[in-house]
């Protein structure tokens, strides 16, 4: 009998890892680049308030045409600035990354969920509640930001498309006439 109760112990513990996985299946976020979509499994388990954000933003349009203000090689592609950013509708090179949204800022979510390559991270200022609607995606891997930015999602498939996205020039990687997200799409997995 106590076989069988250290057995059921042990699958109850390996599905509770399973549920962590399957807690993240849900809404998609698809970002429409130049060289094609990219599609980020959102994380509302982690950022419940960080990830409905971003999915009213997307549902109203906001991220169409936003730009790609920062993109540092070897570190990340920040965009989202929907204030400043928009390339059809008051795009100012020297604002963007500056901006946010109409919408309140957000508090801090962190997280365990590591910075590796295609995780999807929410920018801020020096102000750990400052998030708002921008965003950027990891190029690589960046143990330095864990627990210290909110984790939002991770890319599923179109890495290959991040990949192509314009650099930007000098130590914060600004980018002249700089790449955009053409079309953002919220749908399920």
């Amino acid at each position: 009998m106590k076989l069988f109760y250290l057995a059921f112990a042990g699958v109850l513990y390996l599905a509770s890892f399973a549920g962590d996985a399957f807690a993240q299946s849900g809404d998609t976020l698809t970002i429409q680049l130049k060289d094609g979509p990219v599609v980020i499994q959102l994380m509302p388990d982690a950022a419940p308030k960080h990830v409905a954000q971003i999915e009213a933003l997307a549902k109203k349009g906001a991220y169409d045409n936003v730009a790609f203000h920062r993109v540092i090689e070897g570190f990340m592609a920040q965009t989202g600035d929907v204030k400043f950013g928009n390339m059809e509708k008051g795009f100012d090179a020297r604002l963007a990354g500056t901006g946010g949204s109409d919408m309140p800022d957000l508090p801090a979510e962190f997280s365990k969920t590591p910075f590796v390559r295609g995780t999807v991270g929410m920018a801020r200022s020096q102000d750990p509640n400052s998030a708002n609607s921008q965003f950027f995606i990891m190029f690589a891997d960046g143990s330095f930001l864990n627990g210290q930015y909110t984790v939002v999602g991770k890319v599923v498939s179109g890495m290959e498309n991040v990949d192509k996205i314009k650099r930007g020039e000098g130590q914060n990687g600004e980018v002249s006439n700089p790449d955009r997200m053409i079309k953002v799409t919220v749908g399920k997995k």
